[in-house]
């Protein structure tokens, strides 16, 4: 067996975690072109690279089929029940920040707490003979946040795609989505609630607290651990 390190596939997050553990004297690379998916690790024997989407990472370090892997706080958490059974944080690796929010229409001047958007929900269905619609693609972490905040008389609209249209598109009255600088929600003429953070995300090396090793891969990963300086 080999010690399993799975780490996002492609654009920016690729290119940052690469340059993290680069500056750890752990060079990782693809085997061969970009639309290959394997990949090869320098400066410690006994890794093997797995190329995965971000979104995916979360399942297989559950799973136990990579013992390591880097993904956002948002995916863990909104992937898996009771994550930190599952997986372990080894370190917040400083890139890839997003914050999880709940926005609403700019021209709501009276909707800027969750206790107005309570109230908003309620008349909204009372006016309109149907619950108010938040569009968002993170349902387990919107849910219960909202539901912890006492906020009912909504439901959850799937959005997979452009979010930030979806209230412009009256798919949905509301969002719950990532934003890094906030300037698409104010294109979009969007704006966040003042209580409405739901989660600070980033990138992070996650352990498997599923995954299977021999006694040589407990070796190895903790020569590993080590040399990335986060045991």
């Amino acid at each position: 067996m080999t010690v399993k390190l799975g780490v996002p596939s492609k654009g920016r997050l690729m290119d940052k975690t690469f340059e993290w553990f680069g500056e750890r004297g752990i060079t990782l690379g693809r085997s061969g072109s970009e639309r290959e998916y394997a990949g090869r690790v320098d400066g410690i024997d006994g890794v093997e690279l797995v190329m995965l989407s971000a979104a995916e990472i979360p399942r297989d370090l559950a799973a136990g089929r990579i013992h390591l892997g880097v993904t956002g706080t948002d995916l863990i958490r909104e992937k898996l029940a009771n994550w930190d059974m599952r997986v372990e944080p080894l370190a917040e690796l400083g890139f890839g920040h997003a914050d999880l929010i709940i926005a609403v229409p700019g021209c709501w001047v009276d909707v800027d707490t969750l206790d107005d958007l309570d109230a908003a929900a309620a008349a909204f269905r009372q006016a309109h003979g149907f619950r108010l619609r938040i569009a968002t693609k993170y349902h387990r972490l919107v849910r219960d946040f909202l539901r912890d905040h006492g906020v009912a008389d909504y439901q959850l609209v799937d959005s997979q795609g452009a979010t930030e249209g979806t209230v412009k598109n009256e798919t949905a009255e509301a969002i719950a989505d990532i934003t890094s600088t906030g300037e698409t929600l104010r294109a979009n003429h969007l704006k966040i609630m003042a209580d409405g953070l739901i989660l600070k995300s980033q990138a992070t090396l996650y352990r498997s607290r599923a995954a299977e090793l021999s006694d040589s891969d407990r070796s190895v990963l903790a020569e590993l651990v080590q040399r990335l300086g986060v045991d």
